[in-house]
């Protein structure tokens, strides 16, 4: 829940409040860090605490800009360009791991399942999930969990919808609550699949997740390995395929099932899955 408010003096801010399983005072600190060293996000005016069984802090209010909407290579491009930078800040923040991962990203879970465990989506009809959405997660799953890479902090859910742009230069980055503990190769290859959706998720076009993969690893000046690319593919499938099978248990836009189910084939051959 998101509250904006304004102060008697006059000053606009924002309350955040979320069921939290011990994440968010992990989150909250590293996007406190980011904000002092001058990265584009809403800096933390608080610091975490509990209101029953909320966590609630309250940060900046920070207007302004646009939403860039697109998924082509050069917008691919631009956005692997701030993704690099936030990731180079987050390396510089020394928090505890926000575990549990956000679901979406979240894998290498131990629930029984294929997916990690949430009555709101588990109760629904399984049925309305297409066999290729189920088959291609296992596969990436299989993949992704046969990895060693060590994790990092990263930003798990960096959308269209979560960045605002002036004029060519991004504005702010938000939604720092979906932080997450995974290999850098993973956390960039979500992004590189989610960054178009400015809406329902959907994933982009596999060229335009090419040139982000590129683009990352020309401003980080490091490439990645050829196990790093596949494990960058199979983290995409799964967030794609996670998002897929939330829309169709939840009647929402089919786009990104679609994608996923047009591109899958030569994902797993990317990631080697």
């Amino acid at each position: 829940m998101v509250f904006g408010l304004r102060l008697d003096g006059g000053r606009d801010v924002v309350v955040k409040a979320r069921a939290d399983a011990g994440r968010a005072t992990s989150c909250v600190a590293a996007q406190t860090r980011l904000a002092e060293r001058g990265f584009p996000c809403a800096r933390p005016l608080t610091p975490v605490v509990g209101v029953g069984a909320l966590a609630v802090h309250a940060e900046e209010f920070r207007p302004g800009g646009e939403v860039v909407h697109g998924d082509s290579p050069d917008t691919a491009r631009g956005c692997a360009e701030v993704f690099a930078r936030l990731m180079v800040e987050l390396a510089g923040v020394a928090v505890a791991p926000p575990l549990p991962n956000p679901p979406w990203v979240r894998w290498d879970h131990a629930d029984a399942a294929l997916w990690p465990a949430n009555a709101l989506l588990d109760n629904r009809d399984q049925s309305v999930v297409s066999e290729h959405i189920v088959r291609t997660a296992e596969r990436a799953r299989g993949r992704l969990l046969a990895t060693g890479l060590p994790c990092v902090l990263g930003h798990a859910d960096f959308e269209a919808q979560n960045l605002r742009w002036r004029g060519g230069q991004v504005w702010t980055v938000h939604d720092w609550d979906s932080l997450a503990w995974q290999p850098e190769a993973a956390l960039v290859g979500a992004a590189s699949g989610s960054f178009a959706s400015s809406g329902p998720p959907t994933l982009a076009p596999i060229e335009s997740s090419e040139a982000f993969l590129t683009a990352y690893q020309d401003c980080r000046g490091r490439m990645f390995t050829s196990g790093e690319l596949e494990i960058a593919w199979a983290a995409g499938l799964w967030m794609a395929a996670y998002n897929a099978r939330e829309m169709a248990l939840c009647g929402g836009d089919p786009a990104g099932g679609d994608a996923l189910r047009a591109q899958a084939a030569e994902r797993l051959r990317r990631a080697d899955a």
